[in-house]
């Protein structure tokens, strides 16, 4: 944030890229600053006219006379049309940059990595496409039409005033001088003002969003004094900041117009002795006056907009920002291809083939692969490791590797290369995985995960253990530092993260519905679902019992993010959105947090029939939901500490088994 008296970051690449989206429309608003420019010129020319209008008048010569008011009328229609015509223009003008920034905003939010929400607030993120486009669209509105017309003004009042007595102007130029003086030091003390200004607006936003989303817990624990002074205390910077900017803003036009007020009874006093000593004519002096007293006008318009343009510009910059935000990388070069009816299967580069941990090694066309080291084989590509969880080597993945691949080419020793198509079958492995959210915080050290395709994998430990971290990776939502993920023998990597993320199956245990229809959310999950099959999940999830008895039954509007449904029942509808989708690999993270024992109950049937040939990692809340897997993983500060079955771990009378029986707690 900058300190007051500081101008923004980057004040004029903040103009620069302002003026690009501008320049998408230059024909628009060059047909502006034309019309602009014919205002400004019929309003200078209309006033120079007072000085033959009065001359002809004073000779008493009345057809000229009328000749010239005559023709002073048309200038000033002339004008006045010219003005209509840019106003008009300018609204459409600035509303379509408007649109090109909004559309280009939204469109860089959404390819942002989840790492850039989770450092910011909803609020401040809100706060782009509301207060800062909003500071935009008042400037490109009223400033930028006015800012041209005023620099006109200025220029050619100075150039009229010359022509009609240079002598006198060099006083107004004095009295000029001291005008921009002042207004380039009040400019600089403001603008630090209106860059803090829209930064502590965005917060106060983002502080009022969380607070009225999180009413019900800020009333259950008799929050509302503590909220109402941390509210007075942001209010009160915001306060601050605005009587800094609005203080030095405020302050131009009443400079501006007080120097006026004295150069314009400097110079009439003189110029009255210079008429009357016959060094002028009395129309030039009338049209002189006119001009001087009108100086003030587009000096003040010039400094008024000037307040408009500084926020304008403060908000720009930081809209300009978020867009200058690296977005989420995609190094991935395979793709997710349907190969049948229901059978789909990742499709490797052309040239490429599978190496070693899954890693992408070109093909020469005699089926030689370059660089490869010798007695690395197939089995490389698909893991290398047992399906039991221990880490150790087994035949069983050599074995896997024959079936992975449609087609193989061998490398230089002789060895055989995974290439072409390799079926989905959702086989998921961790290799010596570490890594941290942040720089020398690590929360998984050396994990070694390995679930076959249908396995279902279960998570235990405490808070922060890392069990939501291990499925934030395996989806990419968090690259890892060291060590390798694969799926189905390919490392996550190579995968295009659309395609990898199309084949997981999500329910989280903060559900998120979107306002529309209960069929809409459930078939979010796969948007080209049918009504069947929208019917169908929902029976899979036990939805679709309640979902029949509500009034309009799957075409019941869901607003509020669900607010007319229960928890457990948006927790259902989760479900069913995950179970639309088909997917091979489910993540499970604490799905059923939500649902009574009662409708857990219910639920576990069509639970077991989702998970049915799926590999599924869940993060278990009740050990009630684990008993079943295939193999249990306890977490304690990012590493494993007991693995196996329930009855392995429960004869252990470990870590697990203080768990079950109620020593320590499940979170």
């Amino acid at each position: 944030m900058p300190a007051p008296g500081n101008k923004p970051k980057n004040l004029l690449g903040t103009l620069r890229e302002l003026m690009a989206y501008m320049g998408r429309h230059k024909l628009l608003f060059l047909a502006v600053a034309v019309l602009v420019s014919m205002s400004a010129i019929a309003n200078l020319v209309g006033t120079y006219m007072i000085r033959p209008v009065v001359d002809a008048l004073a000779a008493g010569s009345f057809d000229t006379f009328v000749g010239y008011v005559v023709l002073t009328a048309v200038i000033y229609a002339s004008g006045v049309l010219a003005a209509v015509g840019y106003t008009q223009l300018m609204v459409h003008a600035a509303q379509k940059v408007l649109v090109d920034i909004r559309r280009d905003l939204f469109q860089h939010i959404q390819a942002l990595p989840l790492r850039y929400f989770d450092a910011r607030s909803r609020g401040d993120i809100m706060s782009y496409f509301t207060n800062d486009v909003d500071t935009v669209a008042e400037a490109m509105n009223n400033s930028f039409a006015l800012v041209i017309q005023s620099a006109i003004q200025i220029v050619g009042t100075l150039v009229m005033i010359f022509v009609l007595n240079w002598q006198l102007s060099l006083l107004v130029v004095v009295g000029y001088a001291a005008m921009f003086a002042y207004i380039r030091y009040s400019t600089k003390r403001s603008r630090g003002y209106f860059q803090r200004q829209q930064n502590v607006l965005a917060e106060l936003d983002g502080y009022i969003e969380e607070m009225v989303t999180g009413q019900k817990v800020v009333k259950v624990f008799n929050h509302e004094s503590k909220n109402v002074a941390t509210f007075r205390e942001k209010n009160e910077r915001l306060r601050v900041a605005g009587t800094g900017a609005q203080t030095f803003a405020a302050s131009m036009i009443p400079a501006v117009v007080s120097i006026s007020y004295v150069n314009y009874a400097v110079v009439a006093v003189l110029g009255g002795f210079m008429a009357i000593t016959g060094l002028t004519d009395v129309g030039a002096l009338a049209s002189y006056l006119v001009f001087v007293r009108q100086t003030a006008l587009p000096i003040n318009q010039f400094t008024q907009q000037s307040n408009f343009l500084l926020s304008a510009l403060a908000g720009a910059e930081r809209v300009f920002d978020a867009l200058h935000e690296a977005p989420e990388e995609d190094e991935g070069r395979v793709r997710l291809v349907k190969t049948g009816k229901d059978t789909w299967a990742w499709q490797l580069p052309e040239g490429y083939g599978l190496g070693a941990w899954g890693a992408l090694v070109p093909v020469a066309a005699n089926g030689d692969v370059p660089g490869r080291a010798a007695g690395a084989s197939a089995a490389d590509g698909v893991g290398g490791a047992a399906a039991d969880g221990t880490g150790s080597s087994s035949a069983l993945a050599a074995e896997e590797a024959g079936a992975v691949a449609q087609t193989t080419a061998r490398g230089v020793d002789g060895t055989e290369l995974v290439t072409g198509l390799v079926p989905l079958r959702g086989d998921v492995r961790f290799h010596e995985v570490s890594f941290g959210y942040e720089p020398g915080h690590e929360v998984l050290h050396k994990l070694n995960i390995f679930a076959k395709p249908g396995q279902k994998i279960a998570f235990v430990g405490s808070t922060g253990a890392g069990k939501t971290t291990i499925t934030n990776l395996i989806n990419r939502f968090y690259d890892i530092d060291e060590g390798e993920i694969t799926y189905d023998g390919i490392n996550v990597r190579n995968i295009e993260k659309a395609s990898l993320r199309s084949s997981l199956g999500i329910v989280l245990q903060d559900t998120h519905l979107f306002t529309g229809t209960i069929a809409d959310n459930i078939r979010f999950g796969k948007l080209d679902a049918t009504d069947e099959e929208v019917r169908a999940a929902a029976k899979i999830a036990n939805a679709d019992s309640f979902i029949s008895r509500l009034p309009e039954g799957y075409d019941t509007m869901v607003t509020s993010d669900g607010a007319n449904l229960s928890q457990g029942q948006r927790q259902l509808l989760a479900i069913a959105r995950a179970a639309v989708a088909d997917p091979p690999v489910l993540i499970l993270d604490e799905a059923t947090s939500s649902i009574d024992t009662r409708t857990e109950a219910l639920i576990e049937r069509g639970m077991d029939s989702l998970m049915n040939g799926r590999t599924t990692f869940m993060i278990a809340h009740r050990l009630s939901t684990v008993r079943n897997a295939d193999a249990i993983m306890v977490l304690d500060h990012g590493s494993i500490i007991e693995r196996g079955t329930h009855e392995e771990l429960y004869a252990l009378h470990g870590e697990y088994w203080s768990l079950c029986q109620g020593l320590k707690e499940l979170d």
